[in-house]
């Protein structure tokens, strides 16, 4: 590693595993201070000896207000009240039939992908707006161009993350806050109960190049901004779809 990072701190939702936790190794790994959060502090413990020396962590449920108060009161605390980078990596889905669906459904996806993104994004924004610098980093989909069937809660999610990532982008401009959002496709984690057929299917990306383009970004001269990015396995049939 090259210290791309070095001396910046990042606080990413979601990083007990999966592609938070491949991106919380990769930038601990180019010098930058990480705070990860999730529901499970197990897993955030075998997160935290994956990620190093770089790496810490706090349970939180980032759909709670009171949550995330403490959580950004713990990043304040690690960090001296700077925060460089946010990653909203956070997600949830669900696989129904849109007849089957219960309304609570669409709400609890929508509070995770939705509501708590933009939540998390205007408490990142207050800080960086006062340092005249930061970047939000959006963990978007693919399903936010081609959707998967009986994906209606999931799908709408990441369109609507994608949308707010350019309204923020907007809004965080002439505060040199940079905003942008990663679609990646098929990614190794724990959601893909058939890891194995999918693969064979459509192929699977690891976690860690999925995080090789979250670098990229997280990297980028201040004054530079990759507004957003489509990354998946060659082999999977978004193209040539309809």
């Amino acid at each position: 590693m090259t210290g791309l990072l070095a001396g910046k701190t990042a606080l990413i939702t979601g990083g007990g595993g999966g592609i938070g936790l491949g991106i919380a190794r990769a930038f601990a790994a180019e010098g930058c201070a990480v705070l990860i959060c999730g529901r499970d502090g197990a897993k955030l413990a075998n997160a935290a000896a994956q990620i190093g020396q770089n790496g810490h962590v706090f349970t939180a449920d980032i759909t709670l207000e009171a949550d995330r108060t403490a959580l950004f009161a713990e990043a304040a605390r690690l960090f001296a009240d700077r925060l460089d980078i946010l990653v909203n990596n956070a997600g949830r889905a669900t696989a129904k039939r849109t007849e089957d669906l219960d309304v609570e459904d669409f709400a609890a996806v929508m509070a995770v992908n939705v509501t708590a993104a933009f939540a998390c994004a205007q408490r990142a924004f207050r800080i960086m707006k006062a340092q005249k610098a930061g970047r939000i980093i959006n963990i978007g989909s693919v399903s936010a161009r081609v959707p998967r069937r009986n994906s209606v809660p999931y799908t709408t999610s990441k369109f609507a993350l994608e949308g707010m990532t350019r309204a923020l982008a907007l809004d965080g401009r002439s505060h040199g806050i940079a905003v942008s959002i990663l679609h990646p496709g098929n990614t190794e984690s724990e959601i893909w109960p058939d890891a194995e057929a999918v693969r064979a299917a459509e192929g699977l990306m690891p976690a860690a190049e999925v995080a090789r383009a979250a670098v990229l970004m997280a990297s980028l001269p201040e004054g530079i901004n990759m507004l957003e990015a489509i990354m998946l396995p060659l082999a999977m049939p978004l193209l040539g779809r309809g």
